[in-house]
């Protein structure tokens, strides 16, 4: 293993963007640290090369543990960080309870930050530092039946703008990826999501669930101007290795669209461009 590399930890490498994140920074020659929630898939992580190790965003004991190895390995020298395990949870927001939307906003910003704010220190020692949060497009723009995805990636650029602010100065970069339509695993965590915490025979969108249950159980189906997660790499390398890196990288041409959309449309036009979108997609 090359100490001298600079070293990145990588959440959510058990499969689509983070493990092809993971493989595609180590190819480049960055010591990579890869995590994921399962063992096997640990262990899997191990058995291709990598310096992996167990992270569950829902629990304070493994974040603080691995955060603790991976600047105990590096000698308190961790490059950067990218933030990217997590999942979606379908649902009409009249649907959700306060445990279905705790449980997303525990993995997808509580274990972020709480990660985050294990690594900030040692960064701030040395001197330097890049904070990668993957968003969303769906972090600009609200679709129907994604009310607790919409939520947690609202709340994770929010938090993201303020923390790039009050670590201005220190060396500290925070920058934002937004893909949009990204193949990945995403789709059928979703659906068992969905199944878990969803009624959706007892709900007055049950007509529309059926549809989206058609949608989400498909893997083959993706959304138009789906790109391969090569996309969210390049978007990476961009942001670990620029001298003065973007605070937003958008991926996709739905994003770049929505974001343009958002700036020039008046609200009541800008919902009734998206819920076209949700209709067309649950034909």
């Amino acid at each position: 293993m090359d100490q001298t590399a600079r070293a990145v930890l990588i959440t959510g490498c058990s499969s689509g963007i983070g493990e092809h994140v993971a493989l595609g920074l180590k190819a480049q020659g960055y010591r990579v640290f890869a995590t994921a929630r399962r063992s096997e898939c640990v262990a899997r992580l191990k058995s291709q090369g990598f310096e992996a190790l167990r992270l569950d965003l829902d629990d304070s004991a493994s974040i603080q543990s691995a955060a603790h190895e991976v600047l105990v390995r590096t000698g308190g020298r961790l490059y950067a960080v990218f933030n990217n395990g997590g999942y979606g949870q379908p649902g009409a927001v009249e649907d959700l309870s306060r445990q279905a939307l705790r449980a997303q906003l525990e993995t997808n910003v509580l274990g972020w930050l709480e990660l985050t704010n294990a690594l900030i220190p040692a960064m701030r020692k040395q001197g330097e530092g890049r904070i990668i949060q993957n968003s969303s497009v769906l972090g600009l723009v609200g679709l129907r039946l994604r009310g607790a995805y919409v939520c947690s990636k609202f709340a994770l650029e929010g938090l993201s703008d303020v923390l790039r602010q009050e670590l201005h100065g220190s060396g500290i970069h925070v920058i934002l990826i937004e893909p949009g339509p990204i193949r990945s695993r995403f789709r059928a965590n979703a659906f068992l999501a969905y199944r878990r915490f969803i009624r959706p025979r007892q709900s007055h969108w049950r007509q529309t669930y059926e549809r989206s249950e058609r949608r989400l159980s498909d893997p083959g189906r993706g959304a138009p101007f789906t790109l391969g997660p090569e996309a969210v790499l390049k978007a990476v390398v961009r942001a670990l290795e620029a001298r003065r890196p973007k605070a937003r990288y958008r991926v996709t041409f739905p994003t770049r669209l929505f974001a343009t959309l958002k700036w020039l449309l008046p609200t009541r036009v800008l919902d009734f461009v998206l819920r076209a979108v949700s209709r067309s997609e649950n034909r």
